[in-house]
């Protein structure tokens, strides 16, 4: 895991390539086009694409009548805003008629970490999540990134694609695939199961790994797809094990430990969690510091595993 990427790099370059094959993608900026990358695809198709200001309500509204009009309109901000500002643009309008509007939410979690609370999205996968018609998609790395923008164009409606401000360290092996609901099972193990997204995968893997050496077994599963979140799939997953942990950097609430709550209400598999406990964000220096403070660490993640063995 010593390399790492730009998720939005990866975002911008991806929507590029797509932009050469379907003349039917279009982008739509609310002013932060060189942070959320979407530039790159303005300095290539600057015909096909919208700088709204920011203006977040305009923009999704701008974006329904596009694709009304039969295009697939990608719209672009932090996640803060993207999820939260057009909160009744998004459900009126685009999830009720079920439009082709794909909603990037950059600079997710707290990894803008200079501007504190007001820019840093904790709650935005419960936000969307709780959207009827809405799928969610959280990448764990710069490719996964990718194949979530291809997807995205596949998938007939709304899409919410959350990125991360950080490098992500690179993670998926060589040649995998993309398939919406389906659980990547990155490490294989037999006493406890991590489940994790965006940031926290990786984190998952090295806390794996650090066990490993104490041997205890852990096998690390990657869920990009909060919604539809692949209930029975995580059930499975978890049978036979000890304890069952995961690990988001996200509040706990409507998030990925209320879904693998959910997914595991009939099972005898303990769990716990690691997350934002219900509070807002801050400032910071960097966002390892952030992290740190909230506890969403490999450390975390090992002491709650030890906690059940």
């Amino acid at each position: 895991m010593s390399k790492t990427q730009s998720q939005r790099l990866a975002y911008g370059e991806e929507l590029v390539a797509l932009g050469y094959e379907n003349k039917d993608i279009v982008v739509l900026e609310a002013d932060l086009g060189k942070s959320t990358m979407s530039n790159l695809f303005q300095q290539e198709f600057p015909e096909r694409y919208f700088e709204m200001g920011i203006a977040e309500q305009d923009m999704i509204s701008t974006a329904a009548g596009l694709a009304v009009s039969g295009k697939i309109a990608f719209c672009n901000s932090f996640a803060v805003f993207a999820a939260g500002r057009p909160y009744d643009q998004i459900r009126q309008t685009v999830s009720v008629g079920k439009l082709n509007v794909k909603i990037c939410g950059s600079s997710a979690g707290l990894s803008d970490f200079g501007d504190g609370s007001s820019h840093q999205a904790v709650e935005d996968v419960a936000i969307m999540s709780a959207i009827p018609n809405m799928t969610v998609l959280t990448p764990c790395d710069a490719e996964e990134t990718r194949q979530c923008v291809r997807a995205a164009v596949e998938i007939h409606g709304p899409v919410y694609i959350r990125t991360m401000r950080n490098d992500l360290p690179d993670l998926l092996p060589e040649g995998a695939k993309f398939r919406l609901g389906e659980p990547r099972v990155l490490r294989e193990g037999t006493d406890t199961v991590v489940f994790a997204h965006g940031t926290m995968t990786g984190k998952a893997m090295e806390a794996a790994e650090a066990l490993e050496l104490e041997g205890i077994s852990v096998k690390v599963v990657n869920l990009c797809t909060m919604k539809p979140f692949p209930y029975e799939a995580v059930a499975k997953l978890a049978e036979g094990m000890k304890a069952a942990v995961t690990a988001e950097e996200h509040t706990y609430i409507g998030g990925l430990a209320s879904q693998t709550a959910l997914a595991l209400r009939k099972s005898k598999v303990p769990m716990d969690y690691v997350a934002i406990n219900d509070s807002f964000g801050q400032s910071a220096q960097g966002p390892e510091e952030l992290l740190e403070y909230y506890g969403l660490t490999k450390e975390a993640i090992i002491n709650k595993v030890k906690e059940f063995l």
